[in-house]
């Protein structure tokens, strides 16, 4: 069985295109998110697409931009169905999972993807390196000041208050709190 599934990321924009497509390509049923960014977590359209493939089935979308956040997250989602049994077929990119030239062409743009993230995450370590070299601080900044931690590990080891009336008094979480008063040193 085909099932197809198609995506608009807002409700002005028409799903026709998409459908029409699906229809001619034989899905015999079609899942839609309208009004859904390709960027959300949760799209209910897909999940309930991806809950009704079974093994022999393909699931077909128009664009692999419809079914993917990411590349990362397409290549997840295709290997996904690839370990249930299940096709995946691209109508405008000519990508079959079924066939071996449409699985290798998948293959390589999860080579890709995999070469992509390592060269990133090396950028982003040696830039944060090179900002803490400059002085920059990196990340957050603290919810209290070192005086504030201080004080209130004062107050907490002499007995005087409990954790979650510390927490309370200077508006952060137990956990801020506890994970401060470990960095002091």
């Amino acid at each position: 069985m085909k099932v197809g599934y198609a995506r608009v990321s807002t409700v002005d924009q028409s799903l026709a295109l998409q459908l029409d497509a699906l229809r001619q390509a034989g899905c015999d049923h079609i899942f839609e998110d309208q009004g859904i960014s390709g960027l959300a977590v949760s799209r209910p359209a897909l999940n309930r697409a991806l809950c009704s493939l079974q093994p022999g089935d393909t699931l077909v979308t128009w664009k692999l931009d419809r079914l993917g956040r990411s590349l990362a997250h397409l290549i997840s989602l295709i290997a996904d169905l690839e370990r249930r049994g299940i096709a995946f077929q691209s109508l405008s990119e000519a990508i079959d999972t079924s066939t071996a030239g449409g699985r290798l062409i998948f293959h390589v743009m999860g080579a890709l993807a995999e070469f992509e993230r390592t060269p990133i995450s090396e950028r982003t370590k040696a830039g944060i390196a090179a900002a803490r070299v400059r002085g920059t601080v990196v990340g957050r900044p603290a919810k209290l000041s070192a005086d504030e931690v201080r004080a209130a590990y004062a107050l907490f080891a002499s007995g005087r208050n409990r954790l979650n009336e510390l927490a309370d008094r200077y508006e952060v979480s137990t956990m801020t709190l506890s994970r401060a008063f470990c960095r002091l040193s």
